[in-house]
């Protein structure tokens, strides 16, 4: 990428997409581009004043975006949890996740996960967790949530409370606004105790997502 003119694979790379995606993109002159003979070649700088301009863009959508229960979770994906250790907690939930169609590689979801938590606990007190990774193979914000019958005594918490609630979220890379967004609204939501306590009592997962939707 230190040439200034670039061809349409350099610039698939630079951007993470296909080829193809930066041939019809060139096509149908939605990102700058011109021939020379009957090959596109790209200037650099035009590409990344592009990029920057689509990226302010799409932050200032998502800054507009409402955070919704039901755009972001299904009923399928919150599951109790039987396990004791975090670890396979995790990768229970992260699983279920992968079954959402916004998820496009379980391996990675799986393996980002667990590194996330390694680096740093999601853990945020009060018995909740919030893993969360931004992945190019996500192509939209998704979430899973796991009540775990067997409280989490591994999780490093801030106030030695075991963790029985888990909101684990995936969205894209250019999702970081609305990412931010997403997890800020379910930790303010979940300082209410009396939420909490109905949701680690629900007899079924159903019941678990219907008090997320009221709240």
């Amino acid at each position: 990428m230190e040439d200034d003119i670039l061809t349409i694979e350099e610039v698939a790379k630079y951007l993470r997409v296909s080829d193809r995606t930066v041939y019809d993109w060139a096509q149908k002159g939605e990102i700058p581009a011109g021939k020379i003979g009957t090959v596109w070649r790209f200037k650099k700088s035009e590409v990344e004043n592009w990029v920057n301009a689509r990226l302010s863009s799409d932050t200032t959508k998502q800054a507009q975006i409402q955070v919704q229960v039901r755009n972001v979770l299904s009923p399928e994906r919150v599951i109790f949890i039987n396990h004791t250790t975090k670890h396979d907690a995790l990768v229970e939930l992260a699983q279920v996740l992968a079954t959402a169609p916004q998820v496009k590689n379980e391996q990675e979801l799986t393996t980002e996960i667990l590194k996330r938590e390694e680096l740093m606990s999601t853990a945020i007190g009060r018995g909740i967790a919030i893993p969360h990774v931004r992945l190019s193979s996500v192509t939209d914000l998704v979430m899973a949530v796991g009540v775990c019958k067997k409280p989490l005594e591994d999780f490093q918490t801030i106030d030695d409370e075991k963790v029985n609630l888990l909101f684990m979220i995936a969205a894209a890379y250019n999702q970081h606004s609305y990412y931010l967004k997403t997890i800020s609204h379910f930790s303010a939501k979940l300082k209410k105790n009396d939420l909490r306590q109905a949701m680690t009592q629900a007899a079924t997962e159903k019941e678990v997502y219907d008090l997320l939707l009221k709240a």
